[in-house]
């Protein structure tokens, strides 16, 4: 591994199918041990119930208010400075609570990779 300083693009930002806008601010096969992305959810927004599949995630709260619902967790309210940290498989969806946006760093163990992601939402909606 090389010595590398990576800035945050503001212009690489996407929408993702869980329903929240990702920068991708590290997340390479150079440095697969882990993956950092800005997440952000608009005010009134709640992402899809989903899991990552032998990942360990962290959230990071930055800026905004929220409330974190993880399997094994009763809903938690999140304020800046507050770390979630999400089992590897464990359900999971925020939704956010304040007026502005809710921006969020999610650090995940080892990196993310796209066939990791399974949305869980009708699972979880499913009668029982």
């Amino acid at each position: 591994m090389q010595p590398i300083v990576r800035k945050l693009d503001p212009a690489t930002e996407f929408y993702t199918q869980e329903g929240c806008f990702i920068i991708e601010a590290s997340n390479s096969a150079d440095d697969p041990g882990l993956s950092i992305a800005r997440a952000r959810v608009p005010a009134g927004r709640t992402t899809r119930w989903h899991r990552l599949r032998r990942t360990v995630e962290r959230y990071v709260i930055l800026e905004g208010a929220g409330l974190m619902e993880v399997e094994g967790l009763p809903p938690t309210p999140l304020l800046p400075g507050d770390i979630v940290l999400i089992p590897p498989d464990a359900s999971q969806r925020i939704t956010n609570t304040g007026a502005s946006d809710l921006v969020f760093l999610a650090v995940c163990t080892p990196r993310f990779l796209p066939e990791a992601y399974e949305d869980t939402e009708e699972i979880l909606r499913a009668p029982r």
